[in-house]
Parts: structure tokens; sequence; C-alpha cells
């Protein structure tokens, strides 16, 4: 017997293969070779098997991170960055404490191609900020600290002691790839807990362990003054509207 497919049917087929070429056009095009844009997305939505649960389920359907879970923002931080952190969590090369301890078991269960799905996908994500709700986190309890101290070393540093942020990260953490990733606009829990983690040299997956030597000069003040300022940071100047007078 030979089986037809209806038109309904071929349809849906046609629209899935253009979403899948679409999706991997989108890596190529967007600096994320090799990955699989829509197993990537698949793996972050639904999950996989029984021991990769979805990655949405803590940092959020757009990949904005929660900040009562301490779970960051992954959402366009930087693809070869996302990549290295889920393979050196699969190799017990970073151990976080607290809730972000399972992705250690997480990463494991994806293969280094699922890894490189994962941040493709992530990284392809674009939707609109959803940022620390500062007021909220204060309100409950959580130490802010002060924005405009904040800012003044995450773009000048403090002499002798700390170096600008923005000279590996960029503009207000704007990320500077390969290397560094887009800090700005991360969650403030998430950016508390790694200066705490660098500082305290529990996490030293750090190239040249330049951010402990940073961490390592950084007061408990000076560290939620960063991440208060970071957590909003705009990611451009917001421009001037002054018209200057000409003289004619």
């Amino acid at each position: 017997m030979r089986a037809f497919l209806g038109r309904p049917a071929i349809n849906l087929l046609l629209a899935g293969v253009a979403v899948l070429v679409s999706f991997n056009a989108l890596a190529e095009d967007a600096g994320f070779p090799g990955a699989n844009l829509a197993n990537g997305q698949k793996i972050f939505n639904e999950g996989k098997g029984d021991t990769v649960p979805a990655c949405m389920t803590c940092h959020g359907a757009g990949g904005w991170g929660l900040d009562a879970m301490g779970a960051p923002r992954l959402a366009g931080i930087g693809f070869p960055y996302v990549i290295k952190q889920l393979t050196d969590l699969a190799a017990g090369k970073r151990t976080p404490d607290g809730a972000g301890a399972v992705m250690v078991v997480f990463a494991g269960g994806l293969t280094e191609q699922e890894r490189r799905d994962v941040a493709g996908y992530v990284n392809s994500l674009n939707g609109p900020p959803d940022v620390s709700d500062l007021k909220a986190l204060k309100e409950g309890g959580t130490t802010i600290g002060e924005r405009y101290l904040g800012q003044s070393i995450v773009k000048y540093g403090v002499i002798g002691k700390v170096s600008a942020c923005s000279s590996c990260h960029g503009y207000n953490g704007r990320g500077a790839a390969p290397l560094f990733p887009v800090i700005g606009q991360q969650k403030y829990t998430y950016l508390v807990a790694q200066l705490n983690s660098w500082r305290a040299e529990t996490r030293t997956n750090d190239p040249y362990a330049m951010m402990r030597k940073m961490a390592h000069n950084l007061s408990d003040e000076d560290i939620v003054n960063i991440s208060t300022y970071l957590a909003t940071a705009p990611t451009t100047t917001g421009g001037n509207t002054i018209v200057p007078v000409v003289d004619e």
C-alpha cells in the first residue's frame, strides 16, 4: 500500500523544515558555529530525559534568570562563555554552592554537542529585558548597595585597589566576546554570589585567575555596590538631547 500525506500534513512538515533551517542559519550568522538552535530550544524548554530538566524552570522562559533562586541570566551573555561554563560544570571544574550545585549533574547529562546547542539558543534570545527588582529585594530583606558607588567602580575602578569592570567587560558590563561575558543587567543575587565566590576562591575557573585577583581586593560593601549598579545598568548612553545654538 502506498501512503499519501495530505496537504495540511505536508504544509506542517515543510514549516518544520523551514524552522530548522532558519534556526541553523541564524546560528551561523550570529556567530554560533556548529550549534543546532532547534535542539537547544528543545532542551531549554523541555529538558532531556529524566536527568536534565528544562533550563527554563530556573532561568525563565526568556533566559533572564530568577533572583529568588540565584539563577543567572543566560540570554545573550556570550556563546563561547556559556559553552565554557557548561563544559567546566560537566567536568567538575566549577562546583557552585547552594541551588546552583545541581548544575554539575545537569551539565554532565548533556553531550558536548548539546551543550553547544543550548549555548547557541540562549544567546539567540533577545526578548524584553527582565532586570532585577532591587526595591522588592530590599523590601524582602536582601542587602542592596549604593548604586552611585558601584557605578564609580564599574566605570573607573579604584586606584591601587581594583581596575574598572568596564576595562574587560565593556561599557556597563555589556560584554567583550569571546572571553568576557555580559555582566550588565545580570541578576543581582547571582552577581553578589559570584563576586563572593571569586574572592573566597571557591570558584576558580577564571582564565589567568583574573577575577580572583580583582575580587580579592573588594570589600563586602564594594561587592553589593558593584552588583547594585550592574544589575540595572543601561546598555547604552542616554544621548544628548540639547541642541547647540549656532550663531549666524
